[in-house]
């Protein structure tokens, strides 16, 4: 190969190829597109819980949005309820944004924030997700997204310190514990 065809293809690999998304440092960085429009900026959720889930209008776990919406209204203040429909697990979540939000307040009256469809694995994962799933950035644990639901809390400094599986109701004990009290 001549010096000019390796100078080509670096060249075409450096300029064409599709650049990462840096990785804020804190959750208090980000900033997403919502479901209806909009940004959901973290940085306004300082001082306050988060509780981070990966949603589907089609699993089994999507009742869970009921439980969801109850907690979000009994710690109103102090705990602020993120969903991110995503479609990776089992095609569950097929709908537009605009489906998705007629969905949810069609049928579990969700009030919670509730951000656009964006993917939480593989190469097309969010930025968000990179920061949730990697101690890396999280500073707390490495962990996967094992299926729909699957949570993450945060503390009220911007810190990770639970994931909870996704067949974990976010009324139990274990959840309801961990956020503290109302």
């Amino acid at each position: 190969m001549s010096v000019l065809t390796i100078f080509l293809i670096k060249f075409f690999i450096f300029f064409a190829a599709p650049k990462n998304e840096p990785i804020p440092a804190s959750i208090y960085d980000f900033k997403v597109e919502g479901l209806t429009g909009g940004t959901i900026d973290f940085s306004k959720f300082k001082g306050k819980k988060i509780l981070i889930v990966n949603t589907a209008s089609q699993c089994g776990n999507t009742p869970q949005y009921a439980d969801l919406e109850n907690v979000y209204k009994m710690y109103k203040g102090k705990l602020v309820i993120v969903g991110f429909p995503a479609n990776d697990f089992g095609a569950q979540e097929p709908g537009t944004n605009q489906e998705i939000a007629q969905f949810c307040t069609k049928n579990y009256s969700v009030t919670f924030p509730m951000a656009a469809k964006i993917s939480v694995k593989g190469d097309n994962m969010a930025p968000i997700y990179k920061w949730l799933t990697s101690k890396k950035y999280n500073k707390f644990k490495d962990s996967k997204v094992s299926w729909n639901f699957q949570k993450y809390l945060i503390d009220e400094t911007g810190n990770l310190i639970k994931v909870i599986e996704p067949g974990t109701k976010p009324n139990t004990l274990e959840v309801i514990s961990a956020i503290g009290k109302p």
